[in-house]
């Protein structure tokens, strides 16, 4: 296997603007994959897994580098280095690998490897907290799926296509996906691919979306004709899967605190042609209090740690604080608390949470339950997803049914 130099740069300066300026892994891979229009796709392929591959394991890497942040540019091409030796390419004669001990990167290795917080590249914080929570078992196991490369999966919008039609669409395309018994929208693809460029994503026909994340909007257990409203809507990605789930039938109002956000839910519901989203800016809690008791189901899709989706984010190891995470379980009581005021008596409410910390999940909806408000819910039931089980991302889903009056 050889190594390309132009590649190699390409992928040199973006782990710099990772590393150093604390810049996003997915905008970065991005804007490299944009660099040279000459590249095909395993040129492509090559820039973006390796960039993805040595931020995932950085920890291992600048540890058998024997390099400390800040990272200038040598100590880039060490880490680098150790990652081009343990992946098996033969090191070209270039003035950066000159005295790379290949040896002593492999026995270091396999030293290394024998501890989990090395060997699954995770803050000594993380280890300690996924050890706390989930027990040394699951935290082991879980930790390993979530450094494992993610799959891409497609949700198949069903307001335009079939998931029969779809996959004979991308089949044309040799794109080649499985179906799975348990997620009733999703199609996975066997290799990964870049679908954003096909007619059939331009025209609405999927959005990408994980397979856990595809159970949330079932949960919710919605019907054409309901008011519902999705209270931390982002971008839109399980907004539209209810709007497909509700035939385009009632109203669906997505609520963000950030306009940006609800302007891409705009863009992205005009392709999917759904035409029952109306979204609102939560502006103040006056935003929040003019829907008190008025929606039949309501999704709070809470912000939180993000230690469910660590595969497809794993710079966010290394973003992650612990002072957030304890923040961040302030933020979700009350958004509980807040948004759960909107479900009407006999509504419904899904709490959900991309995390896999008890803290953040079923500890959350028992705190709650014994509130003012939560005294007017009864617990229906969950569901913990764990990488480890799954295969996809971790995630928690609550459902609670608001008490007739």
């Amino acid at each position: 296997m050889r190594l390309h130099r132009n590649l190699v740069f390409t992928t040199i300066d973006s782990l710099m603007a990772i590393f150093n300026e604390g810049e996003y892994a997915d905008k970065v891979v991005a804007r490299a994959l944009k660099k040279d229009k000459r590249w095909g796709s395993h040129d492509r392929k090559f820039v973006a897994e390796t960039i993805y591959e040595i931020v995932r394991w950085k920890r291992l890497y600048t540890e058998i580098a024997e390099v400390k942040e800040p990272f200038d540019r040598d100590k880039i091409w060490r880490i680098f280095a150790v990652w081009a030796v343990l992946r098996g390419y033969n090191l070209p004669d270039w003035k950066y690998f000159e005295d790379t001990p290949v040896r002593r990167i492999k026995g270091k290795f396999d030293e290394l490897t024998k501890t989990r917080k090395f060997r699954e590249s995770i803050p000594d914080w993380m280890d300690e907290l996924g050890v706390k929570e989930l027990g040394e078992e699951v935290w082991t196991k879980e930790i390993a799926a979530q450094n494992e490369q993610a799959k891409v999966i497609l949700r198949v919008n069903k307001l335009k296509t079939t998931k029969e039609k779809l996959r004979a669409i991308l089949m044309d395309l040799n794109i080649e996906t499985e179906f799975h018994k348990d997620y009733p929208d999703a199609l996975i693809l066997t290799e990964r691919a870049n679908v954003f460029l096909t007619d059939a994503f331009k025209d609405g026909l999927f959005e990408v979306q994980d397979a856990s994340s595809q159970l949330v909007a079932y949960f919710l257990d919605v019907q054409p004709g309901m008011r519902v409203v999705d209270t931390c809507a982002g971008a839109g990605g399980k907004t539209l899967h209810l709007a497909s789930l509700m035939e385009n039938k009632g109203q669906l109002i997505a609520m963000d605190l950030y306009e940006s956000k609800l302007k891409q839910l705009k863009i992205r519901a005009k392709r999917n042609g759904a035409f029952n989203i109306e979204p609102r800016v939560i502006e103040s809690s006056k935003t929040i209090k003019k829907l008190h008791e008025k929606a039949d189901r309501v999704l709070i899709d809470a912000p939180c740690s993000g230690l469910g989706v660590l595969k497809r984010n794993p710079d966010s190891k290394w973003k992650l604080q612990p002072e957030f995470i304890d923040n961040i379980r302030k933020v979700q009581a009350e958004v509980l608390e807040n948004y759960s005021k909107i479900v009407k008596p006999g509504g419904k409410l899904v709490y959900a949470t991309c995390s896999v910390l008890p803290s953040e999940n079923q500890e959350q909806v028992k705190h709650f339950l014994n509130t003012e408000i939560g005294k007017e819910f009864n617990f229906v039931k969950d569901q913990k997803v764990l990488a480890s089980e799954s295969g996809f991302d971790g995630f928690y889903m609550a459902l609670l049914e608001r008490k007739n009056k």
